[in-house]
């Protein structure tokens, strides 16, 4: 458990760094003309991956979960490839990405990096599997699913408007 938390503290510093990225990124955008959308959504966003956190940590420690190899393994690769993905985008992206949706009129559609092979190429994630954190992963994936059917649909229809043609 102690490597685990050390993971779920690490990647918790990680989503702090998006953040400053974020922040850096709207202002950039914003004085360019930038528009948001979907700025309801963002509140429950913010909770859900804070709440996938925090439960990460409490599921393995509250229901004493054991860490199992055949499981734990294969799910910490998939995460730190799902990390990788995630700068990977925010990299080809550059000021454009954001965890809030921000577009500048009149801008292309980014199509390089993994944009290539994907519309929306940075909603992976395998956390609590790392640690036989089943009932978290199974709950955050629905919760996830259901706040990411508002999200892309959002994520489309701004990029839709914005983009010429």
């Amino acid at each position: 458990m102690p490597w685990y938390t050390l993971l779920v503290l690490a990647v918790s510093v990680e989503r702090l760094a998006e953040v400053i990225v974020a922040r850096r990124n709207a202002a950039w955008t914003l004085a360019r003309c930038g528009v948001e959308h979907g700025r309801g959504h963002y509140p429950v966003m913010v909770a859900l991956h804070t709440g996938l956190l925090v439960c990460c940590l409490l599921e393995p420690l509250l229901l004493d979960r054991p860490f199992v190899p055949a499981l734990g393994w294969p799910m910490l690769a998939l995460a730190l490839l799902a990390q990788a993905l995630r700068w990977w985008c925010i990299a080809t992206l550059g000021p454009y990405w954001n965890t809030r949706v921000i577009v500048v009129p009149g801008a292309r559609l980014v199509g390089a990096g993994p944009y290539r092979f994907l519309r929306h190429p940075n909603y992976v994630a395998a956390l609590p599997l790392v640690h036989s954190a089943w009932l978290t992963a199974a709950v955050f994936s629905v919760a996830d699913a259901l706040l990411l059917t508002v999200r892309l649909r959002c994520e489309n229809t701004a990029l839709a408007q914005a983009v010429p043609a």
